[in-house]
């Protein structure tokens, strides 16, 4: 089998286990698990082999693994579809495949498989729990499993297919086929519980949102393909000649070359993938689906998609940029969405209380580093950051689904009625959840910078130093900011969940999570760590060189140009303070929170509120978006046109025809149709009346008539042959 050949099968296991399952194992949950389980086993060995050809390849960037096939006609020729393997996408494959395979096996846990029924668990609603005999006879309220387990399985199996396939398309096309399969399972996954209002709500939420950014990179599409005659990577990006042109052909809007345009175009659509304000509110919602799909979405698809898409396409945002220059339209608008978004979402993050949605904001931020990093021009560093945060923001989301498995465990042990999501109602859960509280802790520590020894420093301070050495000191600053709150907010939630004595019964009670929960973080910390050393600096002090820099070198070789990873002091020193300081400052605030209360909210007083309730924005959107639209369908469309204008005329109509078949009935049918058919009837009437005087009974009578009636005839027919 040629490598070109193992890259075409990468998608279809997860591909061919969704079918499957919907098709013929979805009665059994137990092989509809196996079956999906067996799908991303297959494309994960499937991704690791090409991966190890890939490292192993001398000059992948510019001869990449690729194959096509023709696909539909288009006039004289045909699009084209196929497969690309080059260092990004390599390094892409390596983080799809295991966050996605630590992330299935992680959901047999997480959904009870081998627990038994509860007798008042509903399709389309949480597991309320099941009672259970013990051997002495006690009942006990443990677990239940998910009702819809199968289907949860065939939907996630869907979902990694269209991520891998996104992943090895050689084509924008291909790609945004894959980007709107991972759309519809994101809607499907988010509202799984259907049978919750607020998980409808949400469903419908991500779903529109991500397809204000789609439409507008559809349109970036279509641009591209006029321009250039082609979707394809290497025909497009790949050629210095066509980059050039749409670098300094001029577009129709506002000044633009078209380079500039395609490119804000194509960043729009990931503004609402990567949920970037303003189209960032989807993503805290989300969390009403089950945690395995907040890490889908979160750390190894859907919104790393979005910052694939614009790392993908860097070339043309950057086209006619030289380093140390001006940089172009695109990559100043990128710079300022990212670098707010980072900092406004980590404001928000500190003043929540439930533990997905601490992660879904840190997740914003997070994103927004990236984008801000490619607005300044630091390719590498945003690439690495994006495989860096996939991995430790993975495992926290896993471990934050292993803390409310624990805590739901409490609940249903003690009787309490808390939320087990709150994290004002955790504390002292170390004890309780050993493996949970390490793994954890690594990722959090991943995710603030902690110097040295966490991916998430290596990748961070690689961003905070292109900033700087870019001389982008505004971005610099806020994200140093923004670096510090998240910081903060880890040590907030590390503290508050983990830390000091259990705030409820429902905590005390609380229980590690099964192997098959914990074993995924145990390998997702593992990587928490160590994807950051392949990417240390050579002019990192007193490290660089140590071990080579393999990430620069790798990812780095896809682009002509890319600034040199210098590392002046100044953005060390940062990276170093706003980390430990950030940790310090959080660990000081909360290490003695003894009650279900938030030691900051009387400090902050009505800033605190602002926070919490996200600056407002969805009111906001509520008043400027949701109501106009409401009151057009409702009151406008509904009440005045349908029911006043349409209905109207309608009824008006049928008016008129009413009046009009009145007098029709009146002035025709009654004296015409109904008086015919009413004198026929009484000609008949008369005739047998006379008939009837006829019928005597005697046969000499009615020989006789039969004599008259036949000489009658006979002479009639006389008549007609002589004339």
């Amino acid at each position: 089998m040629t490598i070109q050949t193992l890259i075409w099968l990468i998608p279809l296991p997860p591909a061919l286990a969704f079918l499957l399952i919907v098709l013929f194992t979805n009665k059994s949950k137990k092989a509809s698990h196996s079956v999906a389980l067996l799908g991303a086993g297959l494309s994960w060995l499937a991704s690791m082999i090409v991966f190890f050809r890939a490292i192993g390849t001398d000059e992948l960037s510019t001869n990449p693994f690729k194959d096509s096939i023709a696909w539909l006609p288009a006039g004289d020729t045909a699009i084209n579809i196929g497969i690309q393997i080059d260092p990004l996408s390599a390094v892409m494959l390596f983080f799809v495949g295991w966050t996605v395979l630590m992330i299935f096996i992680y959901s047999i846990g997480y959904h009870n498989f081998g627990a038994p029924a509860g007798k008042e668990d509903r399709p389309g609603l949480p597991p309320e729990g099941a009672e259970v005999k013990d051997s002495h006879g006690h009942t006990h309220r443990v677990p239940s499993i998910e009702p819809m387990y199968s289907r949860f399985f065939a939907l996630i199996s869907l979902f990694a297919f269209g991520m891998y396939l996104l992943v090895v398309s050689d084509s924008l096309l291909t790609l945004y086929m894959g980007w709107e399969i991972m759309g519809l399972c994101s809607y499907l996954l988010i509202g799984f519980w259907y049978g919750k209002d607020s998980a409808r709500k949400a469903a419908i939420k991500a779903f529109l949102t991500t397809r204000v950014g789609d439409v507008f990179m559809l349109l970036g599409i279509a641009a591209l393909y006029t321009q250039t005659g082609t979707l394809n990577f290497l025909q497009t990006l790949g050629s210095p000649e066509k980059m050039e042109m749409l670098a300094t052909t001029a577009s129709p809007i506002a000044g633009l070359s078209w380079a500039g345009l395609i490119g804000i175009l194509i960043f729009i659509g990931t503004v609402g993938k990567s949920a970037q304000f303003p189209l960032h509110t989807w993503l805290p919602d989300a969390m009403e689906g089950p945690t395995p799909v907040s890490a889908m979405i979160h750390a190894a698809t859907m919104v790393s998609a979005g910052v694939y898409l614009v790392v993908r396409f860097f070339p043309l945002i950057s086209a006619g940029w030289e380093p140390g220059g001006p940089v172009t339209t695109p990559m100043l608008v990128m710079s300022i969405i990212g670098a707010f978004t980072a900092l406004f979402a980590a404001t928000i993050a500190m003043a929540q209380n439930d533990i997905k949605r601490v992660l879904a904001y840190s997740t914003i931020s997070q994103l927004g580093y990236m984008i801000a990093a490619l607005g300044v021009g630091a390719y590498v560093a945003a690439a690495f950051h994006l495989v860096t945060h996939a991995f430790f923001k993975a495992l926290l989301f896993l471990g934050s689904g292993s803390v409310i498995h624990g805590m739901e465990h409490g609940v249903m042990h003690s009787g309490e009625h808390v939320d087990p999501q709150n994290m004002l109602n955790m504390g002292g859960l170390a004890k309780k959840m050993p493996v949970t509280f390490w793994t954890f802790l690594l990722g959090g520590l991943s995710l603030s910078g902690f110097p040295l020894i966490t991916a998430g420093f290596w990748s961070k301070d690689e961003i905070l130093s292109g900033a700087f050495n870019g001389g982008h000191l505004v971005v610099f600053i806020t994200l140093a900011l923004a670096a510090l709150l998240t910081a903060f907010y880890t040590m907030r939630q590390i503290t508050l969940t983990f830390l000091g004595k259990p705030r409820t019964k429902a905590a005390e009670h609380a229980s590690e999570s099964v192997p098959t929960m914990t074993m995924p973080l145990v390998v997702l910390a593992f990587f928490a760590v160590t994807a950051g050393w392949t990417g240390i600096p050579e002019s990192f002090p007193g490290l660089g060189g140590l071990i080579p820099n393999w990430f620069e070198e790798f990812v780095g070789s896809m682009l002509t140009h890319h600034p040199e990873a210098g590392h002046s002091l100044v953005p060390l020193f940062t990276s170093l303070t706003v980390a430990l300081g950030g940790l310090l400052l959080g660990w000081l605030t909360y290490r003695n929170v003894q009650k279900a209360e938030d030691p900051l909210v009387k400090p902050l007083g009505g800033l605190h509120t602002v926070l919490q309730n996200k600056y407002y924005i969805d009111e906001l959107y509520a008043v400027i978006f949701y109501k106009p639209a409401h009151w057009i369908a409702e009151t406008f469309t509904y009440q005045f046109l349908d029911k006043k204008v349409i209905d109207g005329i309608l009824h008006a109509i049928a008016r008129f025809g009413v009046w009009l078949g009145g007098i029709v009935r009146n002035s025709f049918d009654l004296p015409v149709i109904n008086g015919a058919g009413d004198a026929a009837a009484t000609g008949t009437r008369g005739l047998g009346a006379f008939l009837q005087t006829l019928q005597t009974g005697k046969v000499q009578q009615y020989m006789l008539i039969a004599v008259a009636i036949l000489s009658a005839a006979g002479v009639i027919f006389a008549i007609l042959i002589q004339g």
